[in-house]
């Protein structure tokens, strides 16, 4: 029998707290260490949880005692850790984004081919209801032939300054600036992850330099990257002969919805949303040129927020502006899967925290890969990348390397069991 799973969580911020909890409580997880080069986060995290301080992530590579790793640091050092992890022989659990350059995601993608280690990127997109509709349509044929996709990542920096604030600390404003589309994944993930095996092949994007936040995006040397935008949109052409278009916005006057798609079409049907109602269509079988148009909401809004939508969608709108949704789940979410000792765990990022963690143990204990695999993100990770360098260049077209399928060996957990 596998040994149970110990892991090291590296970074006690803002966002790591929701996560700590599920490590604990899962049946596959022995121990769970906390670390942060703030000493004090680390000890109220280690009080408030209940678990054990690890003096640096150094001593967690090294330590016999740790066989996992879950970073949660800063965006830009995400690709240098996990590789530094793997590298050491441990299973990697990173928060978004996987990495901040095309090298560091080939150097991650041959170091789980070659060591088998367990590699999961907690891509809240991937559980999102929205994605899951799309994924199962589609997988039924109500689509037909994909046509056209597009989905947008709107949070704005004045939404993200404490965020940034509590790692960043007296330099945050360098840190913030990080170019939008190294940030892709919530977008990315939910279209592509609707067809499994499509990946983007070519990009042309443009970015929005005229944000009033100068001091942090603007002139060479404002921010880390010397990234002038705030704003990003790029067109992709899909392997399957689809479009997507894709939004990164750091400066926009919207609060939630945030993570969503708006539409989804394909020859033979579509899907649509807005704000708080959830649309699909296909074509009427007894109407030639006619088509059958469903309200779906229910099925993919949490409970709370559909009696809301039934009783004054305008006050249904405002809640879903003030997040309400974040911590539930949706019917369309597979909550039977879930372990029984996360039932009473808050959850996060509208119901998709749970099935993140739930998947890492997953593969770590049967030693199959993750739904969220080096492969799946990579493309969603790429096509940003490669996209910022378009908009530098004023939207020039630009080719998009793809890494490949995982190894025909390696089976992928179903998602919904």
């Amino acid at each position: 029998m596998k040994e149970k799973m110990k892991i090291a969580v590296i970074g006690c911020g803002r966002f790591s707290k929701f996560f700590v909890p599920l490590f604990k409580a899962h049946p596959v997880v022995e121990k769970v260490y906390v670390c942060d080069l703030k000493k004090d986060r680390e000890e109220d995290y280690a009080e408030r949880f209940g678990v054990e301080r690890m003096e640096s992530f150094e001593k967690a590579l090294a330590s016999d005692e740790v066989n996992a790793i879950a970073i949660f640091t800063q965006r830009f050092a995400h690709g240098k850790m996990v590789i530094e992890a793997l590298r050491a022989g441990k299973h990697v659990y990173s928060a978004v984004p996987c990495a901040i350059s095309v090298d560091e995601i080939r150097e991650i993608e041959a170091l789980v081919r070659e060591t088998r280690l367990t590699y999961s990127m907690g891509e809240t997109g991937f559980y999102r209801a929205p994605a899951i509709h799309c994924r199962k349509e589609f997988a039924k044929g109500t689509f037909g032939q994909f046509v056209f996709g597009e989905a947008q990542y709107n949070h704005d920096i004045r939404n993200m300054e404490e965020s940034f604030k509590s790692s960043g600390g007296a330099d945050w404003k360098k840190y913030a600036g990080i170019p939008p589309m190294f940030y892709p994944s919530h977008s990315t993930s939910m279209v592509l992850s609707a067809m499994p095996g499509v990946y983007a092949t070519r990009v042309t994007a443009f970015g929005f330099a005229g944000s009033p936040r100068t001091d942090i995006y603007g002139t060479e040397g404002q921010n880390l990257y010397n990234n002038p935008f705030s704003n990003t949109t790029m067109l992709l052409q899909l392997s399957n002969g689809g479009v997507a278009r894709i939004s990164e916005n750091r400066c926009v006057g919207w609060m939630s919805p945030e993570t969503y798609i708006t539409q989804f079409y394909g020859t033979d049907g579509g899907y649509e949303f807005s704000v708080a109602h959830h649309h699909q269509t296909h074509w009427d079988p007894e109407r030639p040129g006619k088509v059958i148009m469903e309200d779906v909401t229910e099925a993919l809004q949490p409970p709370s927020v559909t009696a809301l939508i039934r009783e004054d969608y305008g006050k249904a709108a405002q809640a879903i502006a003030d997040t309400m949704g974040f911590f539930e789940t949706s019917p369309i979410q597979p909550t039977a899967r879930l372990p029984k000792e996360f039932a009473e765990i808050e959850n996060g990022h509208n119901g998709t925290h749970h099935f993140l963690i739930d998947d890492f143990c997953r593969a770590y204990a049967t030693g199959n890969l993750s739904p969220t695999n080096i492969w799946a993100v990579a493309r969603y990770n790429i096509p940003g990348l490669i996209a910022h360098q378009s908009a530098l260049a004023g939207g020039v077209p630009m080719d998009i390397p793809d890494l490949g399928d995982p190894p025909r060996d390696w089976e992928v957990l179903d998602w919904e069991k």
